[in-house]
């Protein structure tokens, strides 16, 4: 697993399929791992490309975890799937981090792209950064969230007209699981085991993430 971007289709042996998977991944967790892994047999990708977000436009930098932290975390989780790959390109670029420039970067290469949304993110869609443009460098594949309606179609007709066979919809899986409920967990100090990978939450015991003094483990104390 590299730390660096895929390299040209060419050094690589030709063009491939690839997925994009985009986020802050503040953390990566089973959800993110299952959603990827579903898209890569179900649309036949050659791999996926987890890319960590740099400095996402809508969130201020002071709601985000080092970079450091999320790459060690991301590279952690996709060890055991050879099909799984960390891409470092929007860390790499100065400023915000608009999906739609990664995506032309990497379509650059040679390479098809489809990149993998939650359907709560498919539906902001149109507030993206040039949306439009996203249609040209990449299909879109659609994965469920939990709470959220499935997309409408319709919606997407009207929106974004003549893009309907750029999107494919994923029928699961469904797992109610999110990176702010897990820090909020870590925060009160329970358990996310099952939740993430374990080397991951290894890495969060560790370095202490999320945690709050009032997080803190109570030692047992014993009466004379």
């Amino acid at each position: 697993m590299g730390g660096g971007a895929l390299g040209s289709a060419q050094v690589r042996g030709g063009p491939q399929h690839l997925g994009v998977m985009g986020g802050t991944f503040d953390p990566i967790h089973l959800g993110h791992l299952a959603v990827a892994e579903e898209a890569r047999e179900v649309l036949s990708l050659d791999r996926i490309l987890f890319v960590p977000a740099g400095q996402p436009p809508h969130k201020p930098a002071a709601e985000v975890g080092p970079i450091e932290h999320r790459l060690a975390m991301v590279e952690l989780a996709i060890a055991d799937n050879a099909a799984f790959e960390l891409s470092s390109i929007e860390i790499d670029r100065p400023g915000p981090s608009y999906t739609v420039d990664t995506l032309e970067r990497l379509a650059a290469d040679g390479d098809r792209l489809t990149v993998i949304l939650s359907a709560e993110t498919f539906a902001e869609l149109p507030t993206w950064h040039e949306p439009e443009r996203l249609f040209e460098a990449a299909r879109v594949a659609v994965a469920p969230r939990w709470g959220y309606p499935a997309p409408d179609p319709g919606w997407l007709a009207a929106t974004f007209p003549g893009r309907e066979d750029r999107v494919s919809y994923l029928e699961g899986p469904r797992l109610g699981v999110s990176s702010t409920a897990l820090r909020a967990r870590v925060a009160a100090g329970r358990s996310i085991r099952y939740l993430v990978p374990g080397a991951v939450a290894a890495y969060i015991a560790a370095h202490r993430l999320y945690r709050t003094d009032a997080s803190q483990p109570q030692r047992r104390t014993t009466a004379s």
